[in-house]
Protein backbone atom coordinates (compact mmCIF):
# COMPACT_ATOMS: atom_id res chain seq x y z
CA UNK A 1 0.00 0.00 0.00
CA UNK A 2 1.37 3.48 -0.76
CA UNK A 3 0.99 7.16 0.25
CA UNK A 4 0.71 9.90 -2.68
CA UNK A 5 1.60 13.62 -1.81
CA UNK A 6 -0.20 15.85 -3.93
CA UNK A 7 -2.15 18.97 -4.58
CA UNK A 8 -0.30 22.12 -4.61
CA UNK A 9 3.54 20.69 -4.64
CA UNK A 10 6.30 20.99 -7.69
CA UNK A 11 6.57 16.99 -7.74
CA UNK A 12 3.88 14.84 -6.34
CA UNK A 13 5.69 11.73 -5.40
CA UNK A 14 4.43 8.11 -4.28
CA UNK A 15 5.25 6.69 -0.45
CA UNK A 16 6.30 3.24 0.10
CA UNK A 17 6.33 2.60 3.84
CA UNK A 18 6.41 -1.04 3.32
CA UNK A 19 10.33 -0.58 2.86
CA UNK A 20 11.05 2.27 5.23
CA UNK A 21 12.22 -0.59 8.17
CA UNK A 22 15.45 -0.19 6.06
CA UNK A 23 15.49 3.47 5.85
CA UNK A 24 18.30 5.26 8.27
CA UNK A 25 15.93 8.10 8.66
CA UNK A 26 13.24 6.08 10.63
CA UNK A 27 12.80 6.66 14.72
CA UNK A 28 11.87 4.39 17.30
CA UNK A 29 8.85 5.13 19.06
CA UNK A 30 10.27 5.12 22.44
CA UNK A 31 13.01 7.34 21.44
CA UNK A 32 11.08 10.14 19.79
CA UNK A 33 8.08 10.32 22.55
CA UNK A 34 10.24 9.73 25.46
CA UNK A 35 13.65 11.91 24.94
CA UNK A 36 13.94 14.95 23.43
CA UNK A 37 14.17 14.66 19.78
CA UNK A 38 13.93 17.54 17.35
CA UNK A 39 13.87 17.34 13.89
CA UNK A 40 15.46 18.88 11.13
CA UNK A 41 13.84 21.34 9.18
CA UNK A 42 16.01 20.70 6.03
CA UNK A 43 15.84 23.55 3.29
CA UNK A 44 13.86 23.33 -0.06
CA UNK A 45 16.09 23.21 -3.06
CA UNK A 46 15.47 26.65 -4.82
CA UNK A 47 13.65 26.82 -7.71
CA UNK A 48 15.32 29.73 -9.50
CA UNK A 49 19.02 28.68 -9.68
CA UNK A 50 19.02 24.86 -9.76
CA UNK A 51 22.80 23.28 -8.82
CA UNK A 52 23.15 19.75 -8.88
CA UNK A 53 25.84 18.98 -6.96
CA UNK A 54 25.16 21.36 -3.99
CA UNK A 55 21.49 19.73 -4.15
CA UNK A 56 22.98 16.40 -3.86
CA UNK A 57 24.55 17.72 -0.99
CA UNK A 58 21.27 18.87 0.93
CA UNK A 59 19.84 15.26 0.27
CA UNK A 60 20.12 12.97 2.97
CA UNK A 61 19.56 9.80 0.95
CA UNK A 62 19.15 6.32 3.47
CA UNK A 63 22.85 4.75 4.15
CA UNK A 64 23.14 1.00 2.63
CA UNK A 65 23.89 -0.31 6.00
CA UNK A 66 24.70 -3.95 6.11
CA UNK A 67 22.11 -6.31 7.19
CA UNK A 68 23.07 -8.29 10.17
CA UNK A 69 21.22 -10.80 12.09
CA UNK A 70 21.17 -8.10 15.36
CA UNK A 71 20.05 -5.22 12.92
CA UNK A 72 17.12 -7.61 11.67
CA UNK A 73 16.15 -8.66 15.43
CA UNK A 74 16.33 -5.54 16.37
CA UNK A 75 13.72 -3.90 13.56
CA UNK A 76 11.84 -6.99 14.30
CA UNK A 77 11.02 -5.71 17.83
CA UNK A 78 10.77 -2.02 17.43
CA UNK A 79 8.10 0.28 16.36
CA UNK A 80 8.84 2.70 14.46
CA UNK A 81 8.03 6.00 13.28
CA UNK A 82 9.03 8.25 9.80
CA UNK A 83 9.27 11.94 9.91
CA UNK A 84 7.15 13.87 7.19
CA UNK A 85 9.72 16.72 6.47
CA UNK A 86 12.05 14.86 4.03
CA UNK A 87 8.90 13.71 1.70
CA UNK A 88 7.45 17.61 1.73
CA UNK A 89 11.15 18.99 1.23
CA UNK A 90 11.27 16.87 -1.88
CA UNK A 91 7.60 17.62 -3.28
CA UNK A 92 8.64 21.01 -2.70
CA UNK A 93 5.21 22.18 -0.77
CA UNK A 94 4.51 26.14 -2.96
CA UNK A 95 4.69 29.07 -0.77
CA UNK A 96 0.45 29.75 -1.24
CA UNK A 97 -0.01 26.25 0.70
CA UNK A 98 -1.62 26.41 4.02
CA UNK A 99 -3.21 23.31 5.10
CA UNK A 100 -2.94 19.76 4.30
CA UNK A 101 -6.42 17.34 3.88
CA UNK A 102 -5.13 13.75 4.99
CA UNK A 103 -7.25 11.40 3.24
CA UNK A 104 -7.97 7.95 5.22
CA UNK A 105 -10.19 4.92 3.87
CA UNK A 106 -13.24 6.59 4.82
CA UNK A 107 -12.72 9.87 5.76
CA UNK A 108 -10.29 13.34 5.40
CA UNK A 109 -8.57 14.87 8.18
CA UNK A 110 -7.25 18.48 7.80
CA UNK A 111 -3.93 19.80 9.08
CA UNK A 112 -1.75 22.73 8.97
CA UNK A 113 1.45 22.77 6.77
CA UNK A 114 3.60 23.41 9.59
CA UNK A 115 1.51 20.83 11.83
CA UNK A 116 2.27 18.45 8.57
CA UNK A 117 5.87 19.18 8.13
CA UNK A 118 6.40 18.45 12.08
CA UNK A 119 4.24 15.67 11.92
CA UNK A 120 5.33 11.61 11.67
CA UNK A 121 3.54 8.78 10.02
CA UNK A 122 3.53 5.36 12.15
CA UNK A 123 4.76 2.48 10.18
CA UNK A 124 5.76 -0.57 11.89
CA UNK A 125 4.36 -2.02 15.00
CA UNK A 126 6.76 -4.46 17.08
CA UNK A 127 8.56 -4.32 13.82
CA UNK A 128 5.40 -5.54 11.59
CA UNK A 129 3.79 -3.33 8.73
CA UNK A 130 0.88 -2.24 9.62
CA UNK A 131 -2.02 -3.50 7.53
CA UNK A 132 -5.16 -3.18 9.40
CA UNK A 133 -6.05 0.57 8.53
CA UNK A 134 -2.77 0.86 7.23
CA UNK A 135 -0.59 1.71 5.31
CA UNK A 136 0.64 4.41 8.06
CA UNK A 137 -1.24 6.23 11.13
CA UNK A 138 -0.22 10.38 11.11
CA UNK A 139 0.82 11.67 14.15
CA UNK A 140 1.76 15.22 15.46
CA UNK A 141 4.86 16.06 16.66
CA UNK A 142 4.25 17.09 20.12
CA UNK A 143 2.55 13.42 20.70
CA UNK A 144 -1.05 14.60 21.60
CA UNK A 145 -3.10 12.24 19.54
CA UNK A 146 -0.80 9.42 20.15
CA UNK A 147 -3.00 7.66 21.77
CA UNK A 148 -5.39 8.11 19.05
CA UNK A 149 -3.52 8.82 15.88
CA UNK A 150 -5.09 9.43 12.31
CA UNK A 151 -5.25 6.00 10.92
CA UNK A 152 -5.34 4.57 7.13
CA UNK A 153 -3.98 7.15 5.30
CA UNK A 154 -3.77 7.10 1.70
CA UNK A 155 -3.36 10.51 0.27
CA UNK A 156 -1.75 13.91 1.38
CA UNK A 157 -3.10 16.76 -0.56
CA UNK A 158 -2.02 19.91 -0.04
CA UNK A 159 -3.68 22.70 -0.35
Amino acid sequence: MIIQIKGNVNFPITLDPSVWIFDDRKIKWDDFFNKDITLENEETVPTDVFDQVDYQERVKPPVKNKITASNRKEWLSNTYVMPLIDFLNHAEIKKEATNAVLQTDDDSHTVDIEQLKDGLLLFAIDGRQIKEQGPAYFLFADGSNKENPIKGIKQIKII
